[in-house]
């Protein structure tokens, strides 16, 4: 069966031609030209993956993001003409998988489509794998974790980087290895992103519960281990 991508841009030439790329690839491709009819289509759908332009008319693509997230994992990449950091940041913190700059070279869109559906499949064959350290728990359904019972709230972000170190507990990650498995791109920038979501993860769990549960190797990286 083809994977389906559901595509959200108001630029019809680019709309276009993503589209007959996608379908040249071999995916069945959904489309919308404005974000109410993209949020309506993407609640709906059964695609694999969006594609969402930021800069849309009726409602832009952050409130899209934001609104879907409500109700929904499915990946997300965004398109923007803008190159500014918060607009990542802020699309990144909403729960995007990745995002790509206008212009754009179709086979670098390619090959973001083509891992992210990559690392989806994996995480859907993995069963039964313990979400769990110590007082730790994560619900990968809701995209909440607790700790002795209490809700500790997280962006979508800081979920995905604490599953990926409970994931890998006992192992030391350094910051590309948690770059790869957490954004999931060839990071354009300084590392310290990892540092800076580290540090939000210990304010929120180690220090309101006065707890050290993740260590920092030095000269190496981060880990969790067993309580």
């Amino acid at each position: 069966m083809k994977e389906k991508i559901l595509l959200i841009e108001d630029e019809v030439k680019i709309s276009r031609f993503v589209e007959l790329e996608l379908k040249y690839e071999g995916y069945e491709v959904e489309a919308a030209f404005d974000g109410r009819r993209g949020l309506e289509l993407a609640k709906e759908t059964d695609a694999s993956l969006i594609i969402l332009d930021i800069m849309l008319p009726k409602m832009n693509g952050i409130e899209v993001l934001r609104r879907l997230r409500e109700t929904s994992d499915i990946p997300v990449i965004l398109l923007t003409a803008r190159d500014q950091t918060m607009d990542k940041v802020m699309g990144l913190d909403m729960g995007a998988e990745d995002y790509i700059t206008k212009p754009f070279e179709i086979e670098e869109l390619l090959a973001r489509i083509r891992a992210i559906l990559k690392r989806s499949s994996r995480t859907v064959k993995k069963v039964d794998k313990s979400l769990k350290v110590g007082l730790l728990s994560l619900d990968e359904q809701t995209y909440e974790a607790f700790y002795d019972g209490n809700l500790i709230e997280l962006t979508k972000k800081e979920f995905d980087l604490l599953k990926c170190l409970i994931e890998n507990k006992n192992v030391v990650l350094n910051r590309d290895q948690i770059l790869e498995k957490v954004w999931g791109y060839s990071y354009y920038g300084d590392t310290n992103v990892v540092d800076v979501y580290i540090r939000y993860l210990r304010v929120k769990i180690d220090d309101a519960y006065g707890v050290k549960l993740i260590k920092t190797v030095r000269g190496v990286g981060y880990t969790i281990k067993d309580a």
